[in-house]
């Protein structure tokens, strides 16, 4: 089992437009033709913070998760219908021991955003960062990681390329 932090970027760095808009990924590429349909399928459990939750609402589809999700928040936010979703607050620590659990053998997928990806980071959880990069820049917006993760270096385990527009890049914490 492995805490991942799996997330497309654009060159420069960013994960979406300053407003929280991923248009610009949907026009690089289909989802399912990249390693996300393999990587879901061996997804336990989720984190995510409020306004990727708030975003992937907005989107206008149908809930796209069946596994339980953890929605990190500070705010009343609403629910989804049928999905199993936990709002909760405070340290990732204990939530983190209550998704293990719920994945059973599965990893544990810290969907977004780059700071509840860097809390989990700097509480020693989080094992892996897979980045699909995008052929892409935004000039601004919301960065992978918000602030500097020092402590632990990094390990690359591999570099993919998919198709014309991506690249893959696995790290490991070591």
């Amino acid at each position: 089992m492995k805490t991942q932090y799996y997330t497309a970027s654009t060159l420069d760095g960013f994960v979406a437009t300053a407003d929280d808009s991923i248009d610009w990924l949907m026009t690089l590429g289909d989802p399912e033709e990249s390693s996300y349909p393999a990587f879901i399928a061996a997804v336990g459990a989720l984190a995510m913070g409020s306004a990727t939750y708030e975003w992937v609402l907005a989107s206008g589809l149908a809930w796209p998760y069946t596994q339980p999700c953890w929605v990190f928040t500070s705010r009343e936010l609403p629910r989804v219908a049928g999905a199993d979703v936990r709002f909760v607050r405070g340290a990732v620590g204990p939530v983190h021991a209550a998704m293990r659990e719920a994945a059973g053998d599965k990893n544990l997928w810290v969907v977004g955003g780059g700071e509840l990806a860097g809390q989990f980071y700097d509480a020693g959880l989080l094992d892996e960062l897979i980045v699909q990069v995008g052929a892409v820049t935004l000039g601004r917006g919301k960065p992978m990681f918000p602030r500097d993760l020092t402590g632990r270096p990094w390990r690359v385990v591999s570099a993919t390329v998919m198709g014309e527009r991506f690249v893959e890049l696995r790290y490991a914490v070591k």
